[in-house]
């Protein structure tokens, strides 16, 4: 299995079977209809923006399709994305064991 490689805030993708654009916003979010369901990314349509404070795009990673544009990265990117896996990696295994 191929190890995931997070693209930045800001990256806007098309994911498959979609027809607009997403912009990523932020990592590992859970909605209330899929309480044991941790999503790799959440976003916004792109160019709009968000429309609603209450509707948010949620995806993994396997989802994408196209890759637009990769958003910016710097000395801190990486040591947070090494984290956001260790969490998700975490939450994964314990989410398995409660199964």
């Amino acid at each position: 299995m191929e190890e995931k490689t997070f693209l930045p805030i800001g990256s806007v993708v098309l994911l498959k079977g979609g027809k607009k654009k997403i912009m990523i916003t932020g990592y590992c979010m859970k909605i209330k209809e899929e309480p044991n369901k941790v999503y790799d990314y959440n976003g916004c349509v792109f160019p709009e923006g968000v429309l609603k404070s209450n509707v948010t795009a949620v995806f993994d990673h396997d989802q994408i399709d196209k890759i637009y544009y990769v958003g910016y990265r710097n000395e801190e990117s990486e040591p947070f994305f090494a984290n956001v896996k260790e969490q998700l990696k975490q939450y994964n295994e314990k989410a398995k064991g409660e199964v």
